[in-house]
């Protein structure tokens, strides 16, 4: 925009500059052939007065004091055909003035100027003299010089205005356009200031509007999440007390625990509707909750007979995930693996550190593997489950810092490799 609009304004000032600066500068020198001229012209008419009356020798004298004193050479031919002062050929022009015309004709170096007298008793007479062209354009290069000298100065300010304008447009276009980029990287303060022409305060005020609106809506939708979750309570409670009233078994004891993690994600559900994106990320140690987690699941693993292979880094590995999201991930993976592979499937679990910071935790499991590629995206599943498992994982990977990559394993199982961040400084 910047460039079109100094291009736009230098060819308009530059076509103004053409229409007023070309004909000043034709004019400019047709003045001073005009002066040039008309200094000649004076001067041979100050010896009108002595060719008319004077005798030849008097005449003579005044030509000759008049070329003495400088200026442009005069020459007076009479009818007779001798001629007195500055020496010169009787030209076309000078034979017309004999017939009592005087003129101006264009010579060989400049301009020749002759003047007719009449009324001598002697015969007529013709006052000649010369204009050179280096004095009929006396001046005019200089003229010339500061015509360009002001077109340049008036281009120059023209494109200096123009461009400070279109630096303050721009100005004002980035900011708005900077604000819906802070927008769409979830800082929902941004606003864009009422500035510059109506039509981007107009863009600026609709921007508004629409950040406002997506505050309410996103505080809608988190409040209609926790309240649906919060529903869930009630019949988790109804669980807890029949678990709690099972005969005291290995059986009971796995109830209640899964009991209690469905509690916590219940929990942590509520908490992630209600907080603000903008809340500090969390960290916890990888290794404690992947072992937990991982320690968990072989016991249902051992009732299916799925053999369970654990590479698990030492704690502490401090990563940029909270608890319950590390938590929730971990669960999401180990429970796609028995959704998803008949009994007796094995899978492995693997936790090592990050290059630079945080860990990688790696999930291979030995089944089928993926039935189609869109297996991974949100809310496609290849059984009965609802597709989100695995956008969980990949989201709070990235929330991290992270990401998420899923494909096949050695075996020609699902592979699943998720990098979490490190923990925020």
């Amino acid at each position: 925009m910047r460039r079109r609009l100094l291009v736009l304004v230098g060819s308009m000032v530059s076509l103004a500059l053409v229409a007023f600066v070309v004909p000043l500068a034709v004019l400019a020198q047709m003045l001073a052939a005009d002066r040039a001229t008309a200094d000649a012209l004076v001067r041979a008419q100050s010896l009108v007065p002595v060719a008319s009356v004077g005798t030849p020798e008097a005449l003579g004298l005044a030509v000759q004091q008049a070329n003495s004193a400088g200026g442009h050479p005069l020459t007076v031919f009479l009818s007779g055909g001798a001629a007195l002062g500055a020496p010169a050929e009787r030209s076309d022009a000078v034979r017309l003035a004999f017939t009592g015309r005087s003129l101006t004709a264009r010579a060989d170096g400049g301009r020749e100027i002759v003047v007719a007298v009449t009324g001598r008793s002697s015969g007529a007479a013709v006052i000649r003299t010369f204009v050179s062209d280096a004095e009929l354009t006396r001046g005019v290069r200089r003229a010339w010089l500061i015509l360009a000298l002001v077109g340049v100065g008036v281009l120059v300010v023209s494109l200096m205005v123009a461009d400070r304008l279109a630096r303050s447009q721009i100005r004002l276009i980035t900011g708005v356009a900077g604000v819906s980029h802070r927008l769409a990287a979830g800082d929902l303060t941004a606003r864009a200031p009422a500035e510059g022409p109506k039509e981007l305060r107009q863009v600026a005020g609709a921007l508004n509007h629409l950040a406002r609106r997506i505050t309410v809506l996103l505080a809608q939708e988190r409040e209609a999440v926790a309240d649906l979750s919060h529903q869930l309570r009630t019949p988790l409670t109804v669980l807890r007390l029949e678990a709690e009233a099972l005969p005291q078994s290995e059986q009971a004891a796995r109830v209640g625990a899964a009991v209690d993690a469905m509690e916590r994600m219940v929990t942590q559900v509520i908490r992630d509707a209600r907080r603000s994106r903008q809340d500090e990320p969390g960290e916890c140690d990888a290794a404690q909750v992947v072992a937990a987690r991982v320690h968990h699941w072989s016991m249902l693993a051992r009732d299916q007979d799925r053999p369970v292979t654990r590479d698990l880094a030492d704690p502490p590995l401090a990563v940029g995930v909270g608890e319950e999201p590390l938590t929730a991930c971990v669960d999401a993976l180990l429970e796609n693996v028995f959704a998803h592979t008949p009994e007796a499937t094995g899978f492995t679990v693997s936790l090592s550190p990050r290059h630079g910071g945080g860990a990688v935790l790696t999930v291979t499991d030995g089944g089928p593997g993926f039935a189609h590629a869109a297996a991974v995206e949100r809310g496609v599943s290849g059984g009965s489950s609802t597709g989100l498992g695995l956008d969980i994982v990949r989201r709070t990977a990235e929330r991290s810092g992270g990401s998420a990559s899923f494909g096949a394993g050695p075996d020609g199982g699902t592979r699943v490799v998720v990098e979490f961040g490190p923990r925020p400084a």
